[in-house]
């Protein structure tokens, strides 16, 4: 019931059309309600004495009342079923806020492939109770109540015998209905777990050709695949057996209704017109009591994954906006780190850093792999949260800007380039919120109005500056050419170049390239430095790379081990102090004399 409650906020908007969906149920049973007792009539008027105004007369009323109860039908069902595909929608908009607001170890600990069944088969099993459920069950309950004290009417002791039927159909709605229950969570959670690796091996597609792994993961998507319709056969043993005992136990009643009914009926208890009307009105509520079981079914389904969904809905982020956080003004770009030290699950990953970094000074980290340098970056967009007060932006602890303003300053390239199955220039575009880019002659067209950013460059400027737009002139479409999902139509160095774009358009403050000219040639790689100076001026950047000419004409050179600073210093002081960073500068020099010699 706590999730149902929590459920019943979505209804609040839609609550006038639900209750008059409910009003057109009510009007269209009592409209099909009333043709049995017409029948009956009719019975007991012709048995009397058959004449033509008789013949016509009862038939078209009864027609008559049947278009009414119709025209009801479509009435209820127009604003139930529409109603609960408004709040489907309303529920799949909350679903993929709270999701964007999680944090990134929320998705280190949620596999993709659960979250998106969740999305899909959770959602849709929800709608269900919203729409058909509503539906059945006031039809059900508004035919007992209508047609039980008609029935008590035509003779109370046929309608007291139907009693004895009728624990034996509540008894295997609540047996046979747990049982279901229980497989039907199990099998959403098992739907999760196929859901799950099928998207692993579609993302992870050139990695199994590259393996020649194709067989053994069909293999094993079959044993997966093979238990999951196991479990649903499983289930439909228990759907078999429910509606045969129901029918069975329905059709008992008609038994015992014939077996004493139709004596009455030759007695002149009652005329034939009531039995007529009796069996009618018994056939009618037998449909309602099989509805009922379905209503069941879909209720057991609706809040199994009820469950599943409110459970996203209630997990808080483990970053966002602190209480009572405001505006602040414009982000400049001096950062600060005092006496930093973070750690993942208990282990120190940085410890120590104590670093300012002036506004419009171009910063660099080296170090070995898994010494902290992407972690530090991190912290900086607060895609980490590190301690409070230990990281400062223009003075202030980045904990009081609100998280919209802080990341909207910084233009953030990580090491895992992700770009989206779009265009081109939409990709590079995608840092401009609400900018989705008309295309003439394969050029981009300004950014929507309705964009918050001013952009200074263009996606023109922006693919020149990162070195991509020769690339791009050669591609069929131009900007207007589709990469792909994940862009897995680009080489590395064209996906690290667009997303170097992307960052590049939005002018941030604070510029973060996160090793992200590891896959470009060196030449590449100098004239994407050699415009990116251009750029630089008045914006503070920091560098995260492997490769001492990425970082040699920074104002500043920290080389980081095991999550400390052990060396600092331009390119030259640290060629003189001949220590990590001479050593791996030394390393370099002869690694690129041998590539030359080859």
């Amino acid at each position: 019931m706590e999730q149902l409650r929590k459920f019943a906020k979505y209804f609040a908007p839609y609550k006038g059309t639900i209750l008059a969906g409910i009003g057109c149920i009510l009007v269209s049973m009592a409209f099909g309600l009333f043709v049995p007792y017409m029948v009956g009539r009719a019975v007991d008027d012709l048995t009397k004495e058959i004449t033509w105004n008789k013949v016509i007369v009862y038939p078209v009323v009864i027609l008559a009342i049947n278009a009414m109860s119709g025209i009801f039908l479509f009435l209820q069902r127009r604003l139930l079923i529409n109603t609960s595909r408004h709040i489907e929608f309303d529920m799949r908009q909350d679903f993929y806020a709270a999701l964007v607001d999680q944090s990134l170890q929320y998705f280190h600990q949620n596999r993709v492939g659960d979250l998106m069944a969740r999305a899909t088969n959770d959602l849709s099993a929800i709608r269900q109770i919203v729409g058909p459920m509503i539906l059945y069950s006031f039809q059900a309950i508004f035919a007992l109540c209508i047609s039980l004290p008609i029935m008590l009417n035509i003779s109370w002791k046929l309608t007291l015998l139907l009693l004895i039927p009728m624990p034996f159909v509540s008894l295997t709605v609540k047996f046979l209905g747990g049982r279901r229950h229980t497989r039907i969570e199990k099998i959403k959670e098992f739907f999760s777990d196929i859901t799950a690796r099928a998207q692993e091996n579609l993302t992870g597609v050139r990695v199994i050709r590259a393996y020649a792994q194709e067989d053994s993961e069909i293999e094993q998507f079959q044993v997966l695949n093979k238990e999951y319709a196991g479990q649903n056969l499983r289930l439909v043993k228990y759907a078999a057996a429910m509606r045969p005992l129901l029918f069975f136990f329905i059709g008992l009643g008609f038994v015992i209704i014939v077996a004493v009914g139709v004596p009455m009926a030759v007695r002149g208890e009652i005329t034939a017109g009531d039995f007529t009307a009796f069996i009618l009105y018994l056939q009618r509520m037998i449909w309602y009591l099989i509805a009922l079981g379905y209503v069941v079914n879909l209720y057991q389904r609706g809040t199994a994954s009820l469950k599943r969904f409110n459970a996203i809905l209630e997990a808080e982020p483990s970053i966002k906006d602190e209480e009572g956080v405001g505006e602040q003004p414009a982000v400049k770009g001096e950062i600060e780190f005092r006496d930093l030290t973070f750690a993942y699950n208990g282990r120190p990953v940085l410890q120590d850093i104590d670093l300012r970094i002036a506004q419009g000074e171009t910063i660099a980290f080296v170090g070995k792999t898994g010494s902290g340098k992407s972690t530090l970056v991190s912290l900086i967009p607060r895609l980490l949260d590190a301690p409070e007060g230990s990281i400062l932006v223009d003075g202030k602890p980045v904990r009081q800007y609100p998280l919209a303003q802080l990341r909207r300053a910084i233009g953030f390239v990580p090491q895992e380039t992700f770009l989206f199955s779009d265009t081109l220039a939409n990709n590079i575009a995608f840092g401009i919120e609400n900018g989705q880019l008309g295309m003439e002659n394969g050029k981009a067209d300004s950014i929507s109005q309705s964009s918050p950013f001013n952009p200074k460059f263009s996606v023109e400027d922006a693919a020149e500056i990162a070195g991509l737009a020769d690339d791009i002139a050669e591609f069929p479409g131009g900007y207007k050419q589709l990469v792909g999902e994940r862009g897995i139509t680009l080489s590395g160095g064209q996906k690290q170049r667009t997303a170097i774009a992307r960052a590049v358009m939005r002018d941030p403050r604070i510029l973060i390239l996160d090793d992200s000219l590891s896959a470009v040639d060196t030449y590449t790689e100098e004239k994407i430095l050699h415009n990116l100076r251009n750029v630089r001026e008045g914006r503070t950047t920091l560098i995260v790379s492997h490769r001492v000419s990425t970082i040699k004409d920074a104002d500043l050179i920290c080389v980081l081990s095991e999550g400390r600073i052990i060396e600092r210093g331009t390119h030259g002081e640290l060629l003189a102090l001949d220590g990590e960073y001479a050593d791996l500068y030394e390393r370099q020099r002869l690694e690129e004399e041998l590539d030359s010699t080859e």
